[in-house]
């Protein structure tokens, strides 16, 4: 059954959470570094670095001007780190090609580097107001509930995906921009995966789960992620030597954030290497991307 667009917009508007990227008076550019901040990540641990990041650099060209070393130093413990490598590459070409203003534009957007089809999407839908099918977990979870009737979403498929919300949007851009952030919070606060709030939900009488008895989930098993002892971990604390000191380091101030393991950690600090992440200079010390030439 499809979802009731006005049931979900009335809810938004009375329960949506003030989230700074929300607020009118918000650019692109916060939309755009908020999205890609978000991605894997929770609000609660967003929020407060991305206030930094727009005092900081309220405009793509101050990102831009900075080096890879310092914002990565300044991305802190937001994970994927590789992210910040992304907003500051797409940054440099906002700056220089687009007149240090975000694109509203979806193809313009995935033309930037790093912007994937979600990203861009979402800044479009949530910057600009623009009609167009924002899908992430939370958003696959309600359809895969409340028009399919299944327990939760099987595995992803863009063009399914995407065919699935636009056929929900409202025609009108302001209103489906609006169902977009409506059905994505239904997702994170409501319609969550381990314990939803069925007796909160606003589209409850109309919910295909529900008439269906709320059958479990009989798909494909999903990978739980993990990170304690992963390698995932062996990077972030390697990075986490190079993000506390501003001069370039020894191997050796590096071999003792994973001293059981040195075949295991080497590889993790290869494979930073060859993600851009940390670089070696030529006296052999290691050093964020970037910084090593005032040193």
């Amino acid at each position: 059954m499809p979802i009731d667009a006005e049931t979900l917009i009335d809810w938004f508007d009375r329960t949506a959470r003030d989230l700074p990227w929300r607020r009118p008076e918000c650019t692109g550019w916060g939309v755009l570094v908020s999205e890609i901040m978000l991605q894997q990540t929770p609000v609660a641990r967003v929020q407060p670095i991305w206030e930094e990041w727009l005092a900081r650099w309220p405009v793509p060209s101050a990102l831009a001007a900075e080096s890879q070393g310092e914002v990565l130093r300044a991305w802190g413990k937001l994970g994927y780190p590789r992210r910040a490598l992304r907003l500051h590459a797409a940054a440099s070409v906002i700056a220089a090609e687009h007149g240090d203003v975000v694109p509203s534009d979806v193809d313009t957007l995935l033309a930037l580097p790093g912007i994937g089809a979600y990203t861009a999407r979402a800044v479009a839908t949530f910057a600009y107001g623009k009609r167009a099918p924002v899908v992430d977990t939370n958003v696959r979870r309600v359809v895969a509930r409340a028009v399919h009737g299944a327990g939760d979403a099987g595995p992803p498929s863009t063009t399914r995906d995407m065919a699935d919300v636009e056929a929900l949007l409202p025609v009108e851009e302001a209103r489906a921009a609006r169902f977009s952030a409506a059905l994505m919070e239904l997702g994170a606060l409501v319609c969550t995966a381990r314990s939803p709030k069925c007796a909160d939900c606003p589209i409850y009488d109309t919910c295909s789960w529900q008439r269906a008895g709320r059958p479990a989930y009989a798909g494909p098993a999903k990978p739980v992620q993990k990170f304690a002892g992963t390698d995932r971990q062996i990077r972030g604390r390697l990075l986490d030597v190079l993000r506390g000191t501003p001069e370039p380091v020894w191997k050796e101030k590096l071999d003792v954030v994973w001293p059981q393991d040195a075949g295991r950690r080497d590889r993790c600090l290869a494979s930073l290497l060859t993600d851009g992440l940390v670089e070696q200079i030529p006296d052999g010390r290691f050093a964020l991307p970037g910084e090593h030439a005032a040193n």
